[in-house]
């Protein structure tokens, strides 16, 4: 057992409600108390599960004898995908009362790049849910069983997804041109040509992710989001983002959200889940 602290507020609530919607079925399990789930790293493989002591502001971190040669770097990935090294202090000195609802939201990162980057893919047009189902059928075809009963799997890896007939994957429930996205995504990730660590230059990064088929802007800023968790993003062509901005151009919705530079990942974040949000009047005219 491990032992992870972090700085309170964290809305923990929040974060599993979060990552339970997109659960993946045969990957991963989201209760109220804790997360599980499968994972494969550097050839080794297992589970891991995060369950929070709020109380201690700590997490315990079980990680499966499989993955113990690489647990230092399970444990890396365990403090991204939660943000638990963000301060949660500075980030509302920028935001100020647009974060004062939810004082301990953090920026839900990812477990695995690659991985993330199928999600997003699969995500493209579709509700949360339909998206986590189809990425579950993906698994159920390309994932290898981590037990007997095959009822754990391991979520594909670059090299199956590479391999994979573009026709089996649109049966699944995809359109053509989704599926050989994908494909393209995986070859990318095995020559070396994907970005798996963050750019400092994020902006060029997404950029750069758009030329690949199949990736749009929206679609390279979800996965900048999550998967490089870049912490000043804005998903100004979002369709909820352009509600809660109801008469505004997407630019004029990028100019509003330079106020809250550099924590616009997290601003995007409050405002997605503040239903009752609108911006400032005065400040749209300035």
């Amino acid at each position: 057992m491990i032992i992870l602290s972090y700085q309170p507020p964290y809305d923990w609530t929040w974060m599993f409600a979060f990552l339970g919607d997109r659960a993946v079925e045969g990957v991963e399990t989201v209760t109220p108390e804790r997360y599980r789930r499968t994972l494969a790293m550097e050839g080794h493989h297992g589970w891991l599960t995060l369950t929070p002591r709020a109380e201690n502001h700590q997490l315990e971190v079980e990680i499966s004898e499989g993955l113990q040669p690489v647990v230092d770097k399970v444990v890396e990935r365990v403090r991204r995908l939660l943000d638990l090294d963000m301060n949660p202090a500075i980030v509302h000195q920028t935001l100020g009362e647009l974060a004062s609802n939810r004082p301990g939201l953090r920026l839900p990162g990812c477990m695995d790049v690659f991985e993330q980057g199928v999600r997003a893919i699969l995500g493209q047009l579709v509700s949360v849910k339909q998206a986590a189902r189809l990425t579950g059928k993906v698994v159920a075809a390309y994932g290898a069983p981590l037990d007997e009963q095959g009822e754990w799997r391991l979520f594909p890896t670059a090299a199956q997804l590479a391999l994979a007939d573009p026709l089996v994957l649109k049966a699944l429930g995809m359109p053509l041109k989704r599926a050989e996205a994908l494909i393209h995504l995986a070859r990318e990730c095995e020559a070396g040509r994907f970005p798996l660590t963050r750019p400092t230059d994020v902006e060029h990064g997404m950029k750069a992710l758009m030329q690949m088929p199949g990736i749009g802007r929206w679609t390279a800023n979800y996965f900048a989001l999550r998967g490089w968790q870049a912490q000043d993003v804005f998903l100004a062509d979002d369709y909820a983002i352009k509600q809660r901005f109801a008469g505004m151009t997407p630019a004029q919705i990028r100019r509003y959200a330079l106020r809250w530079q550099p924590w616009r990942s997290y601003a995007l974040l409050h405002i997605w889940f503040s239903y009752g949000w609108r911006p400032d009047d005065q400040l749209m005219a300035k």
